[in-house]
């Protein structure tokens, strides 16, 4: 059967992540998280003490200077920013806002798109984020909308913060989660839609597996439709 591009995108918390791993597990294709993309960026630029709002042309510049590489290493993906691994210092609420920030900046945008690109074109991929398949992959051969309701993001978020032992109250979680999609959607450059041709997969009262098994045979479908 072909390899296809799938693309998954969605709003914050929706759980892409999970499901593009599993889906590139159980399909033996290569994930790519473009979201740890902007969290390594973003981390930099927090590190660097950087001005995050706005079209600022210092964050364009330090896109361009900045080498992000992303690792399958036992069986998980690593984050590496010039070399160092961030895999766990990206993953902090502070960065996380900050990368939905510089994500509205055209430039930064477009350096990195040029970066996922390279990384999917040849196919057998499975590629999350929130304009995959409306900006990064337009012919993606499947493409997935991921959802769910705020308030089951929110404890989702919030679960996974407790878990590693990061005391965040639930309710304040909820309100950056809509801050967050606000952000999303309005923003000029590459906003969060809904590709016309995606499949949208509503997860807010479906177990983490059942959506992975789904898109599997969803992929299964349209790698056999394909010609070649």
């Amino acid at each position: 059967m072909k390899t296809l591009i799938i693309a998954i995108d969605g709003p914050v918390g929706s759980g892409k992540s999970t499901l593009a791993r599993r889906v590139a597990e159980l399909l033996g294709y290569v994930y790519v998280d473009t979201g740890a993309m902007y969290r390594a960026l973003a981390f930099k630029a927090l590190r660097n003490d950087l001005t995050l709002d706005g079209h600022d042309a210092e964050l364009v510049a330090l896109a361009r200077a900045t080498r992000i590489d992303l690792r399958a290493e036992d069986g998980t993906q690593r984050v590496f920013l010039d070399h160092d691994d961030v895999t766990t210092a990206i993953r902090t609420p502070e960065v996380s806002q900050a990368a939905s920030k510089i994500a509205v900046n055209p430039g930064v945008r477009q350096v990195l798109v040029a970066e996922q690109r390279r990384a999917g074109e040849q196919g057998g991929v499975v590629m999350e984020g929130r304009d995959i398949g409306s900006v990064v992959f337009p012919d993606a051969q499947l493409k997935i909308f991921l959802t769910a309701s705020p308030e089951t993001r929110a404890e989702r978020r919030w679960r996974e913060h407790q878990q590693k032992g990061d005391h965040i109250d639930l309710q304040r979680t909820l309100e950056e989660i809509r801050e967050r999609d606000r952000r999303d959607l309005q923003r000029s450059t590459s906003p969060l839609v809904r590709a016309a041709d995606a499949v949208v997969v509503d997860s807010t009262a479906m177990e983490p597996e059942e959506v992975a098994r789904l898109v599997v045979l969803l992929a299964k479908d349209k790698s056999s439709a394909q010609p070649g």
